[in-house]
């Protein structure tokens, strides 16, 4: 089993990979047609999502990765309603809309607290830059929430190298270490290496938090032309007949690996994102036996053959 480790040079220490409760909850009036939701379908319900919290936990994964904006606020009422005097790591993100202004900050806090049921949250990360906000003055106030004792650690998502470099200078002024930059990566999306995000958070001691770890479940070979992906995701690339055909490859040789360890291609592929020390895949469970599933990938390590034979498949996903 992987020991923990910090996030980022900030003092959580964090199991090697989180579960993503992006779906979780019963939203109500327009949340009910998140984009998520749509495209992966809703939750199992309360009793299978107390499931993957408890399966989690006992598989030693405590961090729990959620948003102001999933299901409208709904997921994160649901992840405090089942981490309840649960020792566990809440990492959410805001803001809960689009409208959302430098400004709101305080408010945004406020709200996510209160849905969590908690007095702080252990990571904070904004969702996603914005031309409203300004990023050195938004760290300000997240700083401001640290040195309050209502933020632990301050992250950031979907940041380019330019906007992750201006927010990690701006909390360093005050003495605190930007955490992490939460963007998509996996052996079917490898931007993250050749845009400089995966380089800049080497140099500036960032964890990279992978959302999508398994390409939206087409890394899971649970889909191939005669089995559709239902909802949004079948007019997604990986899931249109040529993105299946492409993948075909990288999937046998998942499970040609897989069955050296008696593992399945999906802990094969999150396992490959594991195997680099700065990287933590955070992939989304939305009952117990995929939580169960997901922690597989923590007792096993692949070589660096293995590792490399990886990287030359999905080259073409590099790009």
């Amino acid at each position: 089993m992987d020991q923990k480790t910090l996030l980022g040079r900030s003092n959580l220490q964090v199991p090697r990979m989180g579960t993503g409760a992006m779906t979780w909850g019963d939203p109500q009036g327009l949340a009910r047609f998140h984009p998520a939701k749509i495209a992966y379908g809703g939750a199992d319900g309360i009793e299978e999502e107390k499931l993957a919290v408890e399966s989690s936990i006992a598989a030693g994964v405590d961090l729990f990765d959620t948003a102001a904006m999933y299901s409208g606020g709904a997921a994160e009422r649901r992840l405090g309603e089942l981490t309840v005097g649960k020792d566990v790591l809440i990492a959410s993100k805001f803001p809960g809309s689009f409208s959302f202004k430098t400004e709101d900050f305080p408010k945004e806090l406020e709200a996510s607290l209160k849905r969590l049921g908690r007095n702080s949250i252990d990571l904070y990360q904004h969702h996603f830059p914005s031309n409203k906000v300004v990023i050195p003055k938004l760290m300000e106030l997240l700083a401001d929430a640290v040195d309050a004792g209502k933020v632990k650690a301050v992250g950031v998502s979907n940041y380019s190298v330019e906007q992750m470099r201006e927010a990690h200078a701006a909390l360093a002024k005050r003495g605190i270490p930007l955490a992490s930059n939460q963007v998509e990566y996996s052996l079917l999306h490898r931007q993250p290496e050749t845009n400089g995000v995966l380089d800049a958070c080497r140099e500036l001691g960032i964890t990279l938090i992978a959302y999508t770890p398994l390409a939206g479940g087409a890394l899971t070979g649970k889909y191939s032309a005669a089995k559709k992906a239902s909802g949004l995701r079948r007019f997604m690339p990986n899931f249109s007949k040529k993105g299946m055909n492409a993948t075909q490859p990288v999937l046998e040789l998942l499970r040609k690996i897989g069955e050296r360890y008696a593992k399945t291609p999906s802990q094969v592929a999150l396992r490959w994102l594991i195997e680099n020390p700065i990287v933590l895949p955070i992939p989304g469970a939305k009952n117990g036996k995929q939580a169960i599933d997901n922690a597989g990938a923590l007792t096993l390590t692949l070589t660096s053959e293995e590792v490399e034979s990886l990287n030359q498949a999905t080259l073409a996903w590099r790009n």
